[in-house]
C-alpha cells in the first residue's frame, strides 16, 4: 500500500478490526519512511451482474436504485430501517444469485415486491403500481381484490 504523503511502498499494520457488519477490515497503518499513520478499508469485490431493463436497455447494477425505490414505497409507513436495508440486502443477492452476467430487471423486482407483501400492504400496493406499470384505477382496484382475498 503506496504511503498517501511520501508514496513509499513500506508500510505496517499497526491495528486491524472487522466493521459492525462484518463486510469491510479497517486497518491503520505506518509509513516505514515518514512514520505517517493512514487508514486502509479492505472489502470482498463482488461481480455484480448488469441489469437488463424491460425496453431492453441494459444498465449497472446499482444498490441505491433498489433502495430509493424500497425508501419510495415505504415512505411514512411504520417499516423499521432495519427491514428495509434487508429488503434491499435480499434484492441485491437474488441478481447475484443467478450467476449470469445480465440479469432481468424483473428479478430484482420481484425480489422486492415478495419482500414487501410481507412488510407493508401499503407499501407494496405502492411498489407494486410503479413496478407493474398500472394504467388505470381497474388495474390498481384488481392487484388490491387479490390481496383481500389471499388474506382470507
Amino acid at each position: 500500500m503506496k504511503c498517501p504523503s511520501c508514496d513509499n511502498l513500506e508500510n505496517k499494520v499497526i491495528d486491524s478490526r472487522l466493521s459492525k457488519e462484518g463486510d469491510m477490515i479497517r486497518r491503520r497503518r505506518e509509513c516505514m519512511s515518514c512514520k505517517r499513520r493512514f487508514t486502509t478499508y479492505e472489502r470482498i469485490e463482488e461481480s455484480l451482474p448488469m441489469i437488463v431493463k424491460k425496453d431492453g436497455s441494459r444498465q449497472s447494477f446499482d444498490r441505491e436504485k433498489i433502495r430509493e425505490g424500497v425508501e419510495k414505497a415505504c415512505h411514512k409507513r411504520p417499516v423499521p430501517a432495519e427491514e428495509r436495508d434487508a429488503l434491499v440486502e435480499i434484492a441485491t443477492r437474488s441478481a447475484m444469485s443467478a450467476g449470469e452476467k445480465e440479469v432481468p430487471s424483473a428479478v430484482v423486482g420481484e425480489a422486492v415486491m415478495q419482500g414487501l407483501k410481507k412488510l407493508d400492504d401499503v407499501a407494496y400496493v405502492r411498489y407494486a403500481s410503479v413496478y407493474r406499470e398500472f394504467r388505470d384505477i381497474t388495474e390498481f382496484i384488481s392487484e388490491l381484490n387479490s390481496m383481500v382475498t389471499n388474506k382470507k
